[in-house]
């Protein structure tokens, strides 16, 4: 794009789409008011470019999109030095943007709840009746529903019952926003406890400074996950339509891979996810060759995307791990990745109502 003349001097467009990924600040025209330009400003990651429209997310998470044709002035914006401490917030609220980072491929508010499902497209109209993960095939509650919490359920079972799932919530416990009188509740009503684990935080400058240059060299930094990522995901026939959706959906998601040396011929030694949202980012699908473990894989895997998400603006990380999974507490132990509060999910009964 050519620079174009605004008003009070020479403004320049100085990006173009090989700066998807950066943080960016843009002002365009928003609309002309007796003749004369109306501009407004927005900095944010541009998270797409395509088909002359630029898709940028601010650091709320909210995402902006403007017309590549209403641009009078955009620039890459320096990143800053790394935070060492991170946003605070409630469970609530990093229950919502771990929510974002691992998006349903469906939803619907049900007062202040939100009902997640990714079993099928629904903008086709198929049903899967499977769903990837208990994270986007439940209900999230962040506040009141807006009804009695018996009305609240059988709408609940209603709505995924027709989805071809079982109804099932996710609980926040161990936090003064976490949802203990729900829990109680639902074990009340007979909703049944599984899938317990724990949400981490900790600063991502950390993360990004666990692993030397080289280890951090031989990491592969994408932004779609190939076959041979799949497979090291424990998907060796590839990535099915709800799972693709969900990995690859929000704000700005990257996918890591160390190309092997030892293990599975065509298959990485270890990969990962990181998604992007504002100031935080958020860590998922961290896999290791069983044979290839205890040689700081996963700490350099880990350390490139920080140092990705660093550059995007982040200066927080999370990850959601199962409370049992003792290999990889240790390994967060060690990368300064603390408990901020718990969380299990509660499964309706399978028969009455």
């Amino acid at each position: 794009m050519t620079g174009k003349i605004a008003a009070g001097g020479r403004a320049e467009v100085r990006i173009t789409p090989s700066d998807v990924g950066k943080r960016v600040s843009l002002r365009r025209v928003l609309e002309v008011v007796d003749g004369r330009p109306v501009f407004g400003d927005v900095v944010g990651l541009l998270a797409s470019w395509n088909n002359g429209v630029l898709a940028v997310v601010r650091r709320d998470g909210r995402e902006v999109r403007v017309a590549e044709a209403s641009l009078v002035a955009a620039k890459p914006v320096p990143a800053a030095p790394a935070r060492r401490r991170g946003p605070r917030a409630d469970a609530r609220q990093l229950a919502l943007v771990a929510s974002r980072g691992w998006p349903p491929r469906e939803s619907e508010a049900l007062g202040g709840w939100v009902l997640r499902c990714a079993a099928g497209d629904p903008r086709a109209g198929t049903r899967s009746g499977k769903g990837f993960t208990r994270r986007t095939n439940s209900v999230l509650p962040l506040g009141d529903p807006g009804m009695p919490l018996d009305a609240a359920l059988e709408r609940v079972r209603d709505w995924y019952g027709a989805r071809g799932l079982e109804a099932v919530v996710q609980v926040t416990t161990g936090d003064a926003a976490g949802d203990e009188e729900l829990a109680a509740e639902l074990d009340r009503r007979g909703w049944t406890a599984e899938g317990h684990a724990v949400l981490r935080t900790g600063t991502l400058a950390a993360l990004a400074e666990a692993a030397d240059d080289e280890a951090v060299g031989r990491v592969r930094l994408s932004r779609d996950p190939d076959a041979a990522w799949a497979a090291r995901y424990r998907r060796a026939g590839g990535l099915d339509d709800d799972a693709r959706a969900v990995l690859t959906g929000g704000p700005s998601v990257w996918f890591a891979a160390v190309d092997g040396e030892g293990g599975e011929e065509g298959v990485p030694d270890a990969v990962g996810r990181c998604v992007v949202d504002g100031r935080w980012a958020g860590f998922a699908a961290l896999e290791v060759d069983p044979g290839q473990r205890r040689r700081g894989l996963a700490t350099a895997v880990t350390a490139a995307l920080a140092r990705r998400a660093l550059s995007e603006g982040a200066d927080a990380a999370y990850l959601q791990v199962e409370r049992d999974n003792r290999a990889a507490a240790a390994l967060y132990d060690r990368l300064g990745l603390t408990e901020h509060h718990a969380y299990h999910y509660r499964r309706a009964p399978r028969s009455g109502r």
